[in-house]
C-alpha cells in the first residue's frame, strides 16, 4: 500500500481530477467531524455539582417517565426523560433516610420563585435549612420560622431599604402576600443567585408542592464513610429514589444538562447520520467520476500487460495519497463549524452554559475513518470494470462510453425507489411525529435511488428534454447528442445538484408549512382581545392564580381565563409504542369561559365538560394515541406522574394553540412553576379597548393578539433556526460538491472540445453547447429535486398538520435561481478556461 511511482505520476498528470476528489473528501471530513464533535460533547456532558458540592449525598426522584412494552425477555422500557423536574415525597423518604446508620441530618431542598416590586424583579428562594450545606450565614436578625417569614440577601434588602422587622410584599402563585423580614444573610458558595430564604415548609408551599422537594440533601455523621452511607441509603429507599454522590450530584441540581445532552446527541447523531450519508454518496460519486475520466489510461495499462491486481493497487495507492490529507485538513473547518454551531445553540438556550464544547481525538478519528474508507471503497468499486476488462478489449471500451449501469446497482436502485414510494404511502397514513420520522427515510431512499439509477435517470432526462433541443440550433443539437451519449457523465453532474435541491426544499418548506398552519390556527382560534403576561419580561415568574379572577372583575371584561403552559408526555400507539412530548395548557373552565377566549375548533365533544380527570386533545394527537371521544389517554404529567384522563373533546387547532388542554387542578403540584403564563381576556361588546387595556395593566403587561402572536412566533424561532441551519449546512455542502463535480466534468472534455474546434465549430458555438447542457442539467435537477421534496413533504405535512405543504413562490424562486446560477457558473467558467488554452480562431 506504499504509493508507487505510477500513482504519483497519475496525481501529477491529472491535477483537476485529483483536486476535485480532494475537495469532496475534505468537505466530507468537515461535515462528519463537526457532527461528531457535537455528539461527543453531548456524550461527555456532565453537570458539575455547585449547590450540593458540600452535601455528602443527595437523594432525588427518578427523572425518567417509564413505559414498558412486551413481556418476558422482550420486555423493554421505552420511557423518556420527564419534561420538568420529578420531585421526591418528603415524609416517607426523609424518615427512611434519617434512620440509616451514619446519617446525621436530612434537609429537604426546594427552589421557589416570587415576584417583588419597587424595583420589580423575580426573586429565587430556598428553604433556610439548606444553609447547613451551602455556607449561607446570617449577618443580621434571625432565621425564618413561619410561612410568612423571609430572610433576604444583602443586595435585595439594600435595594428596597429593608431591615429585620420590616414588611415586604411579594407576589406568589396564589396571591400577593406580606412577609416579615426576619434577617439579612450573606449567600454562601452554594447559594449564589439566591435572593430570599423561607422556612422549609414555606418554601415548598411557595413552589407549589408542599409535600415534595426537589432533592434531599443527606448530611453524614462525623467520620462516616460517604459511599458506605450511600450504599445503605440505596438499600433502604429501594427502587425509585436515586442516591448520588461525588460528581454525580451535579445532575440533581442542573437538570438542563440532560436536555442539552439529548439535543447535542440528537443533532450530532441523527442529523450527523443524514449529513454523513449525503457526504459519503457525494464523495464516492466524485471519486468514481475521477476514475471514470481516466478509463483510457487504465485501458492502455491493461493493453500493455498490467494485471487486475496492479490496477486495483494503483487506485488504492492514489487514494491514500489524497484521502488522509483531505480528512485531516477537513477536520479544521469541521472544528470551526462545530464551535459556531455549539455557540449558536447556547445563545438560544438549547444547551446550558455549564456545558462546554469538547474537541477530542475520537471525532477526528471517526472523520478520518469515514473519509479514507469512502475513498477506498469508491475507488475499489470504480476500478473493478477496468481491472476486469481483457487487454485486447480495453482500448475499444475506452473509446466510447457504454451504457452499462450494472445489474447489482440497478437492483439496489429499484429497491430504494420502491422502498421510498412505499414508505411515503405509509407516512401518509400515520400521524404526528411518525409521519416526520418516516418522511426523513423517504428522502434518503429516494436520493439513494437517484444515485444508484443515475444513468437511467440521465438517459430519461436527456431524451425528454433533448426533443426540443434537437429542433433548435446546431449548438443545442450538439448538447442533446452529447448528453444522450454520455449518460454516466450527466448522472455525475445531476446527482449532487438534485441532492442540494431536494434537501433544501424539504427542510425549508417543512418550516414554512408549520409557520403557515400555526399562523392560520392562531388567527382563527384566538378570540381574546387582550393577553396579560407577567410584567418582568422573560425573567418574570408569571401571574398568580388570582390574576384571572381580578381580570374578570375589571369593568368592560366579559371573560378572563388564566393559562398555565407546560409540556407533557403522550403515549403514542401508532407505529409502535413510545412517549412523545406535547405542549399543554392548564385552564379552569367555568360556564364556557374558555370558548369565549379560544376557539380550539372542537370537532367532537365539548370543552364545557373539561374538569379534573379529563382532557381535550388535538385530532393528530388522538390519531397517534389511537383514542377517541370517551376513551382514556395515557399521559405523563410534567414531573412524570402517570395519569389516564378521559377525552371529552377533540379539537383541530393544536399547532397554533395547544394540542393538550387539561383542567388546571390536574397539573397542580406537578409543574416546575405554579404561575399562570398569561391571562386571556375577552372584552364586552362596545367596550373601550384602550380603557380596558389600561385597567388590566395593573396585573401585568397587556398585549394585543398580534403582539402575542409575534411572541409565540419567537418561541418557535429555535426550531426555525435549526431547520434553516441544517438546510444551509447540507445545501452549502451539496452546492460545493455539485460545483466541484461540474467543474471536473467540463475540465475533462478538453479532447471533445478540441475535436469540435478542429471540425470548424467556433468558440461561441462550443460555449452555447455548454450553456444548453447546463440548462438541461438545471431543468432536470429542479424537476427531480422538487419532485422528491414534494413526495417527502406531502405525507409529512398531512401527518403533522393535515394540510398540503406550503411553498412560498419567492423562496422557491430564490432556490431555483441559486441552482441555476450555480450550474451555469460551474460549467461556463471551466469551459471558457479550456477554450482559452486552445488559442483563438
Amino acid at each position: 500500500m506504499v504509493p508507487n511511482g505510477l500513482a504519483r505520476s497519475a496525481v501529477r498528470a491529472h491535477p483537476v481530477a485529483f483536486a476535485g476528489t480532494f475537495v469532496a473528501l475534505t468537505m466530507t471530513a468537515m461535515i462528519v467531524s463537526a457532527c461528531a464533535f457535537l455528539a461527543d460533547t453531548g456524550a461527555r456532558a456532565r453537570a458539575v455539582p455547585h449547590r450540593y458540592a458540600d452535601a455528602p449525598a443527595v437523594v432525588t426522584a427518578d427523572q425518567r417517565a417509564h413505559l414498558f412494552t412486551g413481556s418476558g425477555e422482550a420486555r423493554e422500557d421505552v420511557g423518556e426523560t420527564v419534561p420538568e423536574r420529578a420531585r421526591i415525597a418528603v415524609g416517607k423518604a426523609a424518615a427512611t433516610a434519617r434512620a440509616v446508620a451514619g446519617v446525621a441530618r436530612v434537609v429537604p431542598d426546594v427552589t421557589a420563585t416570587v415576584g417583588a416590586h419597587h424595583p420589580a424583579a423575580t426573586l429565587t428562594g430556598h428553604g433556610w435549612g439548606s444553609a447547613a450545606f451551602t455556607g449561607t450565614e446570617l449577618t443580621a436578625g434571625g432565621p425564618p420560622r413561619t410561612g410568612r417569614d423571609v430572610v433576604l440577601d444583602a443586595d435585595t434588602a439594600a435595594a428596597r431599604d429593608l431591615t429585620p422587622g420590616d414588611t415586604l410584599r411579594l407576589t406568589t402563585a396564589d396571591e400577593d402576600r406580606a412577609f416579615r423580614v426576619t434577617g439579612v444573610a450573606r449567600a454562601g458558595p452554594g447559594d449564589e443567585g439566591t435572593a430570599a430564604w423561607f422556612s422549609d415548609a414555606g418554601a415548598r408551599a411557595l413552589a407549589g408542592h408542599p409535600s415534595r422537594a426537589d432533592a434531599l440533601a443527606v448530611l453524614t455523621a462525623p467520620g462516616a464513610d460517604t459511599e458506605a452511607v450511600a450504599s445503605r441509603l440505596r438499600r433502604a429507599l429501594g427502587e425509585g429514589p436515586v442516591v448520588r454522590t461525588g460528581q454525580a450530584k451535579g445532575a440533581a441540581e442542573d437538570t438542563d444538562v440532560a436536555y442539552g445532552k439529548e439535543a447535542l446527541e440528537a443533532l450530532g447523531i441523527s442529523f450527523g447520520a443524514l449529513a454523513t450519508l449525503t457526504a459519503v454518496f457525494t464523495a464516492s460519486g466524485t471519486v468514481a467520476l475521477s476514475l471514470t475520466q481516466r478509463r483510457r489510461e487504465f485501458a492502455l495499462l491493461r493493453a500493455v500487460g498490467a494485471t487486475p491486481r496492479q490496477i486495483r493497487r494503483t487506485v488504492a495507492t492514489e487514494t491514500l495519497l489524497v484521502a488522509p490529507l483531505a480528512g485531516a485538513l477537513g477536520c479544521v473547518p469541521g472544528a470551526a463549524l462545530a464551535r459556531w454551531w455549539f455557540g449558536a445553540l447556547r445563545e438560544r438556550d438549547a444547551v446550558p452554559k455549564s456545558v462546554h464544547l469538547h474537541l477530542g481525538a475520537a471525532p477526528v478519528a471517526v472523520a478520518l475513518g469515514v473519509t479514507v474508507g469512502t475513498a477506498l471503497l469508491a475507488g475499489h468499486l470504480a476500478a473493478r470494470r477496468p481491472a476486469r476488462t481483457r487487454p485486447r478489449e480495453a482500448l475499444g471500451d475506452a473509446a466510447r462510453e457504454r451504457f452499462r449501469p450494472g445489474v447489482v446497482r440497478t437492483l439496489l436502485g429499484l429497491g430504494a425507489l420502491a422502498g421510498g414510494v412505499a414508505m411515503a404511502r405509509v407516512a401518509g397514513q400515520e400521524g404526528g411525529e411518525d409521519a416526520a420520522n418516516l418522511a426523513l427515510g423517504v428522502v434518503l431512499l429516494l436520493m439513494t435511488a437517484v444515485a444508484l439509477l443515475g444513468q437511467y435517470v440521465a438517459k430519461a432526462c436527456s431524451w425528454l428534454l433533448g426533443l426540443p433541443l434537437r429542433a433548435g440550433s446546431a449548438a443545442s443539437e450538439l448538447a442533446a447528442a452529447g448528453t444522450w451519449a454520455n449518460a454516466r457523465r450527466l448522472a455525475s453532474a445531476l446527482t449532487p445538484v438534485v441532492s442540494a435541491m431536494a434537501f433544501c426544499c424539504t427542510l425549508l418548506f417543512l418550516q414554512t408549512s408549520e409557520d403557515r398552519q400555526a399562523g392560520l390556527q392562531q388567527r382563527a382560534g384566538l378570540r381574546a382581545d387582550h393577553i396579560v403576561t407577567g410584567s418582568g419580561g422573560d425573567e418574570s415568574a408569571g401571574l398568580p392564580r388570582t390574576a384571572a379572577e381580578r381580570a374578570a372583575r375589571t369593568p368592560g371584561v366579559a371573560a378572563a381565563v388564566g393559562v398555565l403552559r407546560t409540556t407533557v408526555l403522550v403515549e403514542i400507539r401508532s407505529g409502535g409504542t413510545f412517549l412523545q412530548t406535547a405542549d399543554a395548557q392548564g385552564v379552569t373552565e367555568r360556564a364556557g369561559r374558555l370558548s369565549a377566549v379560544e376557539d380550539l375548533g372542537v370537532s367532537h365533544g365539548s370543552l364545557d365538560d373539561l374538569r379534573e380527570g379529563t382532557v381535550a386533545v388535538d385530532r393528530l394527537v388522538a390519531r397517534g394515541a389511537r383514542v377517541g371521544l370517551g376513551d382514556r389517554i395515557g399521559l405523563r404529567l410534567p414531573d412524570g406522574t402517570e395519569v389516564r384522563p378521559e377525552v371529552v373533546a377533540v379539537h383541530t387547532r393544536g399547532t397554533g394553540l395547544s394540542p393538550i388542554v387539561l383542567d388546571r387542578a390536574t397539573l397542580k403540584g406537578h409543574v416546575a412553576s405554579p404561575y399562570d403564563a398569561e391571562v386571556l381576556v375577552r372584552q364586552e361588546p362596545g367596550a373601550d379597548t384602550a380603557r380596558v387595556a389600561e385597567a388590566l395593566s395593573v396585573l401585568g403587561e397587556v398585549l394585543d393578539t398580534s403582539a402575542w402572536t409575534r411572541a409565540a412566533d419567537r418561541d418557535r424561532a429555535v426550531n426555525r433556526w435549526g431547520n434553516l441551519t441544517m438546510a444551509l449546512v447540507l445545501g452549502c455542502f451539496a452546492a460545493v460538491a455539485a460545483a466541484n463535480t461540474l467543474v471536473m466534468t467540463v475540465a475533462d472534455r478538453r479532447r471533445e472540445m478540441a475535436a469540435l474546434r478542429l471540425l470548424g465549430a467556433t468558440r461561441g458555438q462550443v460555449l452555447r453547447m455548454v450553456h444548453w447542457e447546463a440548462a438541461l442539467i438545471t431543468v432536470s435537477a429542479l424537476a427531480l429535486g422538487t419532485g422528491i421534496a414534494l413526495l417527502t413533504l406531502r405525507p409529512m405535512t398531512e401527518g403533522l398538520f393535515q394540510a398540503p405543504p406550503h411553498v412560498p413562490p419567492a423562496l422557491y424562486a430564490a432556490i431555483a435561481a441559486t441552482v441555476t446560477v450555480l450550474t451555469f457558473a460551474s460549467t461556463t467558467v471551466p469551459a471558457r478556461a479550456v477554450l482559452a488554452g486552445m488559442g483563438r480562431r
